[in-house]
């Protein structure tokens, strides 16, 4: 067996520590970019959202290099996304490329046949004992968690750092670095460097930088190819962001809703705009709007791609809330269409909203 799996932000590092201690072979697919688009885009069905199209890119990529076997999370509730795939694994094989699908998903979720299968296929295929296998996965998750906090500090430093840029540049630097490296206990070695550089960055509490929320559909809202690094250009800017979805939240929740305990903060703030899960991370969409405004933010960005039904839901509440909270929301829509020209001058007049309106609350 030979393993790959799809981009999705900074997470290929994490599932690069993980299959370096586990000893399975492994092909990461190149860097999400216009090239691994146009290949996905080519054989899946027009109306498919851009994280379909995106991940089919990546898996020719990789099958290409080699690769047999797809490691791919699935769920979400009444979601396309549980469905992909049945449907991704049809589309190879009709494209020519005949793959196995190892899906990690809830025990219920999961509909194993001959061409998918659950998580005990991926650790049959390693020499090391149940003890070990604990480890290397133990040691996938702290990666995990370390990669979100850094880039968590990254986004927030960025409107207070007093050196212009190396907030970005230590989280770029410790992703490199990582990424170089095959053992992973140096790997993780080095993550937990960066993070003490991180959190030892100097800042200047008295800035007052404007702060905004990343909310929306959680692959675009973490894949910085299909935001068109957005928090890069936040970064820049000079602006705080922050977005509550993550790599290591989606494991907690995941790991939470066995015991019937997950979304309780969820289900707190949207109660008076959206009281049913509506598939996806569209009720989450909406009560992180609602947290946003309650933790003094300046505004909230929703992301999610064309023909996400979740998000359609939420994009059709967030204007209530910001009626009601007097708390500006833009949404952004993205396809495989989207010109960043015209995005970033959306980005940019949206702060612009926020810099005068903060300007003349503090007259």
């Amino acid at each position: 067996m030979i393993l790959t799996f799809p981009h999705m932000g900074n997470l290929y590092l994490a599932g690069k520590i993980l299959l370096d201690a586990l000893k399975i072979e492994y092909i990461i697919p190149p860097l999400s970019n216009k090239k691994s688009l146009e290949i996905g885009s080519s054989i899946s069905p027009e109306e498919m959202c851009l994280p379909f199209k995106i991940m089919m890119g990546n898996y020719i990529q990789s099958i290409q290099q080699g690769a047999d076997t797809i490691l791919l999370v699935s769920s979400c509730g009444p979601c396309r996304f549980g469905e992909y795939s049945e449907l991704q694994m049809r589309l190879l094989k009709k494209a020519g490329y005949s793959v196995k699908f190892i899906l990690a998903d809830l025990p219920d979720q999961l509909k194993s046949n001959d061409h998918i299968c659950g998580l005990d296929a991926l650790f049959n295929e390693t020499s090391l004992s149940k003890p070990q296998i604990t480890k290397a996965v133990l040691r996938g998750i702290r990666a995990m968690n370390i990669i979100d906090h850094l880039e968590s500090k990254a986004h927030l430093y960025a409107g207070y750092e007093i050196n212009r840029g190396e907030s970005k540049k230590l989280l770029k630097n410790a992703l490199s670095t990582a990424y170089s490296i095959d053992d992973p206990h140096g790997a993780l070695a080095i993550l937990n460097e960066y993070k003490t550089k991180m959190n030892h960055i100097q800042i200047d509490n008295n800035k007052s930088p404007l702060k905004i929320a990343i909310i929306g559909e959680i692959y675009t809202v973490i894949d910085s190819f299909s935001n068109l690094n957005i928090e890069e250009k936040l970064m820049d800017y000079g602006v705080s962001s922050s977005r509550k979805l993550t790599p290591s939240w989606w494991i907690k929740d995941s790991l939470l809703k066995l015991i019937k305990l997950n979304g309780i903060d969820v289900k707190r703030f949207s109660k008076d705009y959206l009281s049913y899960w509506v598939g996806g991370h569209g009720r989450e969409c909406v009560a992180e709007a609602v947290m946003a405004h309650e933790e003094k933010y300046h505004g909230a960005i929703q992301i999610f791609p064309v023909g996400c039904m979740p998000e359609v839901v939420s994009k059709s509440i967030l204007p209530s809330i910001s009626r009601d909270k007097d708390f500006p929301i833009m949404s952004l829509v993205v396809d495989e269409m989207t010109g960043e020209a015209g995005y970033t001058t959306r980005i940019e007049a949206f702060l612009d909203l926020l810099e005068r309106r903060n300007a003349s609350c503090t007259i």
